[in-house]
């Protein structure tokens, strides 16, 4: 009987370890803090400036390197106790000219095709390339017809639509990303021309969305442009009507080499335990043919945002919680593998906690965890505190691409959930521009990642 107390009592205690305490004040807190963000319009004037005044910024571009300087600015003007740039160096992919594409009929009329070259992709010779078109659904059927030798010397056309029976848009997105990442290659294994891809796009638009694609060196390096969602459907209906005699692609698309860039960091140092590092962030790079509003210029805004509130409010958190701003997550990562090499090598430190918002500035639905079992289910007993704010929706399973690399170092990865039903009709297309960025909604992403963030530093993992 002794036995059985001791038991209870100890899976008691560990209980009440696992979850985090909830004291009766903590609810006006966030209240305070939802309160500071949502009165005012700082995270959407920065955006507006970063957007507007500075533009598109590709890794390794002077607008990239403006917005460093610029969200430095923003990060002092919040109130960071410091700030500083992080050297990493970044691929430097340029898109050159304007690309094309044109269907060319049997009675050689031609149509032009709305496409955008995929990142990281190389360009055609001056004169381009001209090659019958052959639609593929799947990979398998493309192994099936190269096989038979039907792949040399044409273009492929990987028509694979995002599912929209998937209510959690990202995992369309994974599926259909395949085609994108390493499509280009495949199609080269089979002795394809070029590649056309019909775009990651959630609905029928005219807006080719870009991304980055991946060569493999075994393979010729064929270039390999993105179709908008609308194109997509007339080619495949034009072929299925025997209509194409063939396709014209020219790129001016290349690779240059690594030139240096930086991470921007600003920080609020700790007041009990200043060696626990909370970071959070998003990332500075954007692709080229937009203004890179939702993907990210949200999440550094909101991440600048956090620092801004609770310095207003004269919160000073009990651990050190960083902003930043990544480098280069687009085409190649560099960003968070310095953030977390630099980390690695900050004697004294313990990186505990990371928190992402890479999905858009929509309204947030909640937040996903990584990490320990004990320490997933404290995050999640926080549930009750972020029902007020529609985004309690605190699940296992989270983090983000800049933030990954620190899970090596044991440190918890967050993702802040935003609604995603729209954001793949802007997701790195010429579209993702500051007027489709609501401000409340951007201003409630931020102020439940603040409250996060407070409750974290507050009382730990």
């Amino acid at each position: 009987m002794k036995s059985r107390f001791l038991a209870a009592t100890v899976s008691v205690a560990a209980f009440l370890v696992i979850t985090a305490p909830i004291r009766a004040n903590d609810s006006l807190t966030l209240k305070r803090i939802a309160d500071e963000v949502l009165r005012n319009r700082h995270a959407y004037e920065n955006l507006r400036f970063l957007c507007k005044k500075v533009g598109p910024r590709l890794s390794g571009s002077p607008r990239a390197e403006k917005a460093v300087q610029e969200t430095a600015r923003m990060l002092r003007e919040a109130g960071a106790d410091s700030v500083w740039l992080q050297p990493c160096m970044v691929p430097r992919w340029v898109r050159g000219e304007k690309e094309t594409a044109l269907i060319r009929y049997f009675n050689n009329k031609t149509r032009p095709l709305n496409v955008a070259a995929l990142g990281n992709s190389e360009g055609t010779e001056t004169e381009g390339v001209t090659g019958e078109v052959v639609e593929i659904r799947n990979f398998r059927e493309l192994d099936s017809l190269g096989a038979l030798g039907m792949i040399r010397g044409k273009v492929v056309f990987y028509n694979y639509p995002m599912d929209p029976t998937q209510v959690q848009t990202f995992r369309a997105y994974g599926q259909a990303g395949a085609y994108r990442g390493g499509g280009p290659s495949l199609a080269a294994k089979w002795g394809a021309s070029a590649v056309l891809i019909r775009s990651l796009a959630s609905n029928l638009d005219d807006y080719p969305h870009t991304g980055a694609t991946r060569y493999n060196d075994s393979f010729p390096k064929l270039a390999a442009l993105a179709l908008s969602t609308n194109d997509a459907e007339f080619l495949s209906n034009a072929i299925r009507q025997k209509q194409v005699k063939s396709v014209i692609i020219k790129s001016n698309a290349k690779m240059l080499a690594d030139v240096p860039s930086h991470n921007v960091v600003g920080e609020i140092r700790g007041s009990e335990f200043p060696d626990e590092v909370i970071t959070v962030g998003g990332h500075l790079d954007s692709w080229d043919l937009g203004e890179g509003a939702h993907d990210d210029g949200a999440g550094c805004v909101q991440s600048i945002e956090i620092i801004r509130v609770l310095k207003a409010l004269g919160y000073r958190p009990k651990r050190t919680i960083r902003a930043v701003m990544f480098m280069n997550e687009e085409n190649g990562l560099r960003g968070g593998q310095a953030y977390a090499e630099a980390a690695r090598n900050e004697t004294g430190k313990k990186f505990i906690f990371a928190l992402e918002s890479d999905a858009g500035g929509f309204v947030p639905r909640g937040f996903g965890f990584s990490g320990s079992k004990a320490q997933v289910a404290r995050l999640l007993s926080w549930k009750p505190l972020f029902h007020p704010y529609g985004a309690d929706d605190l699940h296992e399973g989270g983090g983000g691409a800049d933030i990954g690399p620190l899970r090596s170092l044991g440190t918890v990865l967050a993702g802040l959930n935003p609604d995603s039903q729209r954001y793949f009709d802007v997701h790195h297309a010429s579209s993702d521009v500051f007027e489709a960025v609501s401000p409340r909604e951007l201003n409630l992403g931020a102020a439940v990642m603040a409250q996060l963030l407070w409750l974290v530093a507050e009382y730990g993992l």
